[in-house]
């Protein structure tokens, strides 16, 4: 069971904080404004491997948030050594515990994840520690096929 942010004191609070502060490359959207524990987020790179593609992620609040954090997915088919092509996401703030100690605490945000997925396409791009290790792999073999197939899956998927 989920609970609609709006129920808890930080929730429209934290919801207006993100959507003041997100990357120009973010877009939020709350498809059901009275359900503010779901909502999208299309990132759109402007740079890099991932540029020209738009990618979206499906973000659910648990009841007990912020004490865990929000349950992320990727809807886009991606080519990523961070993002499985089934949607499953490798970023440490989005772990409930994590051995670096990057992983969440309950003073981290929403905004938090939002700038987190939206470095995983930049300065957090992890082809050392992969959650897609074909990806990976395929990056360290050979850099150029790597982009293109990442452009493949950008002109079929995430356009």
């Amino acid at each position: 069971m989920t609970m609609p942010l709006h129920f808890s004191l930080s929730g429209t609070t934290e919801v207006a904080e993100l959507e003041a502060n997100l990357p120009c490359t973010c877009k939020v959207h709350f498809p059901d404004p009275n359900k503010l524990h779901c909502s999208q987020l299309i990132v759109t790179p402007d740079e890099g491997y991932y540029q020209g593609g738009k990618f979206q992620f499906e973000t659910e609040v648990p009841d007990v948030y912020n004490m865990v954090p929000p349950k992320v997915r990727c809807l886009t088919k991606i080519w990523h050594p961070n993002i499985t092509e089934t949607g499953e996401i490798c970023l440490s703030l989005l772990r409930e515990h994590s051995i670096d100690g990057t992983g969440w605490a309950p003073m981290r945000t929403l905004k938090d994840v939002v700038w987190g997925l939206n470095s995983l396409f930049t300065d957090l791009l992890n082809f050392d520690d992969p959650l897609n290790i074909e990806a990976a792999e395929h990056h360290l073999q050979d850099k150029e096929d790597f982009q293109n197939k990442v452009d493949n899956y950008i002109k079929r998927y995430a356009r």
